[in-house]
């Protein structure tokens, strides 16, 4: 069931019928048209825009369009009043037994909520994508809760998901990496370590040099680079990938593939999409002009293969290939953008740092390129994270050694907390974590906020067997706030469907706390009017009065679960 698009095709169907009737013009369009709650709750429980969007092509008056439609949707058993309100705007107010039949929908189908919006369309979301070089840190675990939640959301909206990382491991900073565990491997064998600048110094790399010493032992000391280089380096990578593991599943995540960069360079995947590119003559020999501010590390001044991306939306053409003949960091991104183009993805969407904006164009380009238009390809940018403790900012982690982990927040506030914060704003502002105000129980924490609702419906239905009373999944409603709780129960599938559509996972953050808001005001308002509690003496009252909160903690549990967060069933 979903109330709103229910009464949407009501008015639509509507205006088909004025057409018929001569009353509006043949060819109208009515995809602007939009059924949504009114600003004010006083004014009903939806509103329509139908007869402004249509006045201008219809070229009629919006409220002669709106008292037609009006006339037309009142009669509907559905629909109890009909205002026609200021130059047109019309305001619904449904008929009481209507959200009777809500509240036993959510408590018999399992479905409800859910949208075959995705059509089974496959979508690839990658997203952490984190060098393997450490362990995770705090703006990882911001993109692996969002690229996480995001996944869940396009899955529940009828979407073919797969979750993907991006292992990182062909670039200089995994040789990087090999060096600063050889200096460990020097550790392990009684011998200072020579961290110097440039290397990483975090204590998470002398466990890796011990293993190193137990498969080696001291036979590569003083041995030259070309002797160990190439083993530590992939050594070292297969141990920072089971660290990343172990961090993404202490936070909820698993993924369903990981795609190695250096497997690009062994396969002909490079070469193969720019033959690609070539073949649509989009790539040739040229020179760019010098970029404005920061220069980039792949820029040189001198003819290079350039890839012709400004005829698919860039701003200027980018360099695929140097004067030297080596591949700059943009080719491999092409052809891994290209294997999931061939993998036959619908849909793209990549997760990346604030850092990367400069590459959102660029790779839209490629995938346009590559696809010829035909796949659509979202980036979407994932702000800072500040951390706050006792009023000052977190300090650094020493085993890391230059950042905050994910696993130190994880253990300070726990997966649940974690995962619904970092959804608290949408993915481009900036975010402050304050552990103290996360843990606090007050309705200024969001996550404490609707636990507790859950929590307390169970707390009711646990008293409620023991007093034993039988279950209905038919609803009692005697108060305009059981009304307005049933109303914003009626939105949860609207809200899927937008927070699907726009890609924006916060939306079912935002939505829950609303929910849970409306529904403590009910429980607050019963502590006033002993009618309104939800156990009675009467226990058939009971029975009625539970569906409701049941109700609510159904949908509560969906968005949590979008959300990877353990529905509360007591709070301590």
């Amino acid at each position: 069931m979903n109330l709103f698009a229910d009464i949407r095709a009501l008015v639509i169907n509507s205006l088909t019928e004025l057409t018929a009737e001569g009353l509006l013009p043949d060819g109208l369009s009515f995809d602007n048209v939009a059924v949504e709650p009114p600003r004010d709750a006083l004014h009903g429980d939806m509103a329509t825009n139908a007869a402004m969007v249509l006045a201008k092509p219809a070229k009629s008056n919006p409220r002669a369009i709106a008292q037609a439609l009006a006339d037309k949707l009142s009669a509907d058993p559905r629909i109890d009043t009909v205002d026609v309100a200021g130059p047109g705007f019309i305001n619904l107010r449904l008929s009481k037994n209507i959200w009777g039949g809500l509240v036993t929908s959510i408590l018999t189908d399992t479905a409800f909520g859910k949208s075959a919006l995705g059509a089974g369309k496959k979508v690839n979301v990658e997203y952490v994508s984190a060098n393997p070089t450490g362990p995770m840190h705090v703006g990882h675990t911001r993109g692996a809760v969002f690229g996480d939640a995001l996944a869940s959301l396009l899955d529940y909206a009828g979407y073919d998901v797969t979750r993907e990382y991006y292992i990182n491991d062909g670039g200089g900073q995994v040789d990087t990496l090999a060096r600063s565990v050889y200096e460990r491997y020097r550790e392990a064998n009684g011998l200072s370590p020579e961290i110097a600048e440039g290397l990483y110094p975090g204590d998470y790399l002398v466990p890796v040099g011990q293993a190193l010493k137990e498969k080696y032992g001291d036979s590569l000391l003083g041995k030259p680079e070309s002797d160990w280089l190439a083993d530590f380096r992939l050594f070292s990578t297969d141990a920072m990938m089971d660290m990343i593991r172990a961090d993404l599943a202490m936070l909820g995540v698993k993924m369903d593939n990981f795609f190695s960069e250096k497997a690009l360079y062994d396969t002909g995947l490079i070469e193969s999409a720019i033959a690609e590119l070539k073949d649509k003559g989009l790539i040739y020999r040229g020179t760019l002009e010098p970029p404005k501010g920061q220069m980039p590390d792949d820029w040189e001044p001198r003819e290079q293969t350039l890839f012709k991306s400004t005829d698919h939306g860039d701003d200027v053409d980018r360099a695929i290939q140097k004067s030297d003949g080596a591949w700059t960091y943009f080719a491999p991104d092409i052809a891994y953008h290209y294997d999931k183009v061939q993998r036959g993805y619908d849909e793209i969407i990549d997760i990346f740092g604030a850092d990367h904006g400069g590459y959102v164009k660029r790779m839209k380009a490629a995938v346009s390129a590559l696809s010829d238009g035909k796949v659509a390809c979202d980036i979407k940018l994932v702000q800072l994270v500040k951390l706050f403790k006792n009023g000052a900012e977190f300090k650094m982690s020493k085993r890391a050694g230059t950042f905050v982990t994910l696993n130190d927040v994880v253990e300070q506030a726990g997966k649940d907390v974690t995962r619904f914060i970092m959804l608290t704003r949408k993915n481009d502002a900036s975010l402050d974590f304050d552990f103290d105000k996360v843990l606090e129980q007050s309705k200024d924490n969001p996550v404490f906020y609707v636990q507790y609702a859950h929590a307390r419906v169970c707390s009711v239905l646990r008293k409620a067997e023991a007093a034993g009373v039988v279950l209905t999944d038919t609803p009692q409603f005697d108060d305009p706030a059981e009304i307005t709780l049933a109303r914003k129960l009626a939105d949860w599938p609207r809200q899927v469907e937008i927070a699907a559509k726009s890609h924006e996972p916060h939306r079912i953050a935002f939505y829950l706390y609303e929910l849970a808001s409306d529904f403590h005001a009910l429980w607050n308002k019963g502590n006033d009017k002993p009618e309104l509690r939800f156990l009675q003496d009467d226990l058939n009252a009971s029975s009625a009065k539970i569906a409701l909160p049941r109700a609510v903690a159904v949908v509560i549990s969906a968005g949590l679960g979008i959300l990877g967060v353990t529905p509360a069933q007591e709070m301590r």
